[in-house]
């Protein structure tokens, strides 16, 4: 008898985990080749890896293990304005332990679509007088984009504009643990949450 996935049981229990999108093994492939991307861009520097809390976390820490330079980290959390998950912009809930004037920066996001959270935190850094400033993201949904002018230098995967599960990415607080990226079904999303 073959043990259930974590992902088959949540579906055993009418969570609306869906089919691997992207699976453990294509993850870390591209998360190696932007290590190898990222070395070659700071190979002289000792760039500063800033991710928001919580979704980007995973990311940042296969990243952070792929890097083969020495390199610092740090972290931020951001909440949004208004109500719901789609309010008016973003705000600053906890701000770096460090100065960045002078630094190179790296911000490492999980998702990247329209762009106000990056565009937000690029002017925010800014003021700051960073060496440089660049962002780098698990995922991209260019088609999205609602600010241009972000420095996204580093995409490791074009999706579809879906809701995914895994990988540090999560739904009110749930199924962050997953280690493959899975869609989510939305049709199925209210009454999944009513009972939980």
């Amino acid at each position: 008898m073959t043990a259930l996935s974590a992902a088959e049981r949540l579906r055993g229990e009418g969570q609306p985990i869906g089919e691997v999108y992207l699976g453990r093994d294509e993850i870390a492939a591209r998360v190696a080749e932007l290590g190898r991307e990222i070395g070659a861009a700071y190979a002289h520097s000792l760039p500063l890896l800033v991710a928001p809390l919580k979704s980007s976390t995973v990311f940042l820490a296969d990243l952070s293990r792929a890097l083969e330079l020495d390199h610092e980290l740090d972290v931020i959390e951001l909440a949004p304005y208004g109500s719901g998950r789609t309010g008016g912009g973003v705000r600053l809930l906890k701000d770096l332990d460090q100065s960045i004037e002078g630094r190179d920066v790296l911000l490492v996001e999980d998702v990247v679509d329209t762009g106000l959270t990056l565009g937000f935190l690029t002017r925010c850094f800014a003021e700051r007088r960073p060496a440089s400033l660049a962002a780098v993201t698990l995922l991209d949904r260019p088609y999205r984009r609602l600010v241009d002018d972000i420095p996204l230098h580093h995409v490791g995967f074009t999706v579809p504009d879906e809701l995914f599960a895994g990988y540090g990415l999560g739904l009110d607080e749930r199924w962050r643990a997953l280690p493959d990226l899975h869609l989510v079904a939305v049709d199925e999303l209210p009454a999944a949450i009513d009972a939980a």
